[in-house]
């Protein structure tokens, strides 16, 4: 995912964005309503000018007639200005004015309305089409006047006004918008940072802490009570991982020491078989004791990120050597190991390690697969590595997956089976030590278990 991808995918960012699209329906209508108020207020002024002009034509026709009304016209039509005229006889004929006909677009008897026209000129030349708004009197006589305005001016004002508010909204929304992705990118890469510390300390390192800017806003006192919190939890950890070791280690030298005498019991033993027959049991008991407890002690390390030196590893060679390991116990229970291997498929990854998860998945596969035939693969999966170990047995069901990757689980069909429940949270704890993970799938009939990593090296 990109930068941008990432920003605007952030909540602060679409809050941002309908923040502004909210504020930009806001003004737009405002904008309209300007635009809207504008043009009203310089149509009002043009209909006011207009019916003041017919107001004092209609006075200079009482005083003194078409004559004095055609003199009036006369110069009222000399005068530069946006104000149009025409006085024309019965029969059409114009008599006075500075329009050059009857505009077309107005009523044939009283009325008025918007038109557009060409202004005579001395050069009896036209100047070119403009727009007006006018109204046509019927003067007694039979005598036609038509009285305008030039409105191309107002019309001009009215949008420039509009680009005016337009363009400063879109100014204020660029603004706004810009502003907030700034600020939205900072926002993010602060949440990045608490995001890869989060990583960092899922993947074992306790002692990352949520960097601090120093500015002491909510984010700062966010990350001071969350360094206060892992602060206390690595204190907790580090306590519990001490005290966990501490019993292990003490535990297992005793065990260690009194298989030693049982073995030692046992060599000497003459005779009573039964006898015998109990401190062989009282061995392998003691066996699976400090199993246990070696198994525990690993995945403490490995929890704690404890792993050895990384190096470029061939998984086919791996794999390979892991199940020639168990070829001859898998001859003496009568299954049929198989091996199905990608060449060069190559991992960064701890061999021993991993060679150790992919040998407790046979041996897993062996213990409660309780089928014929156990299948070890390789391959690859788009940027991914696979280690692949199936079987034919009764499988796992769908909803005991997820807790047989935990400690001490151990699901009823192997509890005849000896062990400890360690075996698939090691595994899964070395997959996570290396960057992948770990699934249980359905092999219908039987369990998948796919270990999936990283591809590394050439």
């Amino acid at each position: 995912m990109t930068a941008l991808a990432r920003l605007l995918s952030t909540s602060t960012v679409r809050w941002l964005i309908a923040y502004c699209a909210v504020f930009g329906i806001a003004a737009a209508g405002v904008v309209g309503y300007i635009y809207w108020q504008t043009n009203d207020l310089l149509t009002r002024q043009v209909v006011q000018t207009l019916a003041a002009e017919v107001k004092g034509l209609r006075e200079q026709f009482d005083l003194g007639g078409v004559p004095l009304l055609a003199r009036v016209v006369t110069e009222r039509s000399l005068n530069a200005g946006s104000g149009l005229y025409l006085l024309s006889s019965a029969e059409g004929a114009k008599l006075a004015g500075n329009l050059s006909g009857f505009p077309s677009e107005l009523p044939g008897e009283s009325g008025g309305g918007i038109f557009h026209y060409a202004r005579a000129s001395t050069a009896a030349k036209a100047t070119p089409d403009r727009e007006a708004v006018g109204v046509a009197i019927a003067v007694p006589g039979g005598y036609t006047l038509v009285v305008g305005r030039d409105i191309v001016d107002q019309r001009d004002f009215a949008e420039t006004v509009r680009r005016i508010l337009l363009g400063g909204l879109g100014a204020l929304a660029v603004l706004g918008l810009g502003g907030g992705l700034v600020a939205g990118r900072g926002i993010l890469a602060r949440i990045e940072g608490m995001r890869g510390t989060a990583e960092s300390i899922m993947s074992g390192d306790l002692s990352r802490r949520v960097p601090v800017s120093g500015s002491a806003d909510e984010l700062d006192r966010l990350a001071g009570s969350l360094n206060g919190m892992l602060e206390r939890i690595e204190q907790l950890m580090t306590g519990m991982r001490e005290v966990s070791d501490n019993i292990a280690h003490d535990l297992r030298t005793p065990l260690s020491r009194l298989r030693t005498r049982l073995e030692s019991a046992l060599r000497e033993a003459k005779g009573g078989g039964v006898a015998r027959e109990a401190v062989a049991g009282a061995i392998e008991e003691t066996d699976g004791l400090i199993k246990t407890f070696n198994a525990m002690l690993s995945l403490a390390r490995l929890e704690a990120g404890a792993a050895g030196t990384l190096a470029v590893t061939d998984l086919g060679s791996l794999v390979t050597d892991a199940a020639e390991l168990y070829e001859p116990v898998a001859e003496e229970r009568g299954v049929h190991l198989t091996t199905a291997i990608t060449e060069g498929v190559m991992v960064e990854a701890d061999r021993q390690l991993l060679g150790q998860a992919v040998t407790n998945l046979i041996d897993n596969a062996l213990k409660y697969g309780a089928g014929s035939a156990i299948d070890v693969a390789v391959r690859r999966d788009g940027v991914a590595a696979e280690i692949v170990v199936t079987d034919h047995g009764p499988g796992v069901a769908d909803g005991d997956r997820e807790r047989a990757l935990k400690r001490f689980v151990r699901l009823e069909a192997s509890r005849s089976e000896s062990g400890s429940g360690l075996g698939l949270s090691l595994v899964a704890a070395v997959a996570r030590l290396h960057g992948g993970t770990l699934r249980l799938e359905d092999n219908v009939p039987g369990l998948r278990v796919v270990i999936a990593l990283p591809l590394g090296g050439t």
